[in-house]
């Protein structure tokens, strides 16, 4: 298999749910740091942190998937994304393991549940037994996260 046809992927779960990303996107993974709150913003935007003088908003994804608010702990992550030139945090409970698939590996979701929600799944991976939902990282900051971002 050449190896521009190989995603390197990263799992993470979001309430007890498996969910991966591509690598690529992922600059660092960082313990939970409470995020200063932003006036007027979604619910899922948990605030901005400072990391090393890159102010950046946090994301809660499990608030972003509509299954409510994230009560984080020192076990909670926070998954530093780099898309292009803007940095997000996504707020989730743990990293579980980093792998190589095909991309013929990918499949489309259903088209069963809310437009919105489905755009945020790419794709979905049957692994080791199990589904897992590949996110859209771009899908995943809502309008208010990018503007933070891009400011």
């Amino acid at each position: 298999m050449s190896d521009e046809n190989l995603l390197e992927m990263i799992s993470f779960l979001v309430n007890g749910q498996a969910f991966c990303l591509d690598v690529s996107v992922i600059r660092e993974i960082r313990g939970w740091t409470p995020a200063t709150p932003l006036p007027m913003s979604p619910p899922e935007v948990r605030g901005v942190i400072n990391l090393r003088g890159v102010i950046m908003p946090v994301v809660d994804l499990k608030a972003r998937l509509d299954q409510g608010l994230t009560e984080p702990s020192s076990r909670h992550v926070i998954i530093v994304m780099q898309l292009g030139d803007r940095q997000a945090g996504l707020l989730v409970e743990a990293v579980q393991e980093t792998f190589k698939i095909s991309r013929s590996e990918l499949q489309a979701p259903p088209s069963l549940s809310d437009p919105a929600v489905i755009g945020l799944v790419s794709s979905i991976l049957s692994l080791g037994g199990r589904l897992v939902s590949v996110v859209d990282p771009y899908a995943l900051l809502p309008d208010a996260a990018l503007a933070v971002a891009a400011a």
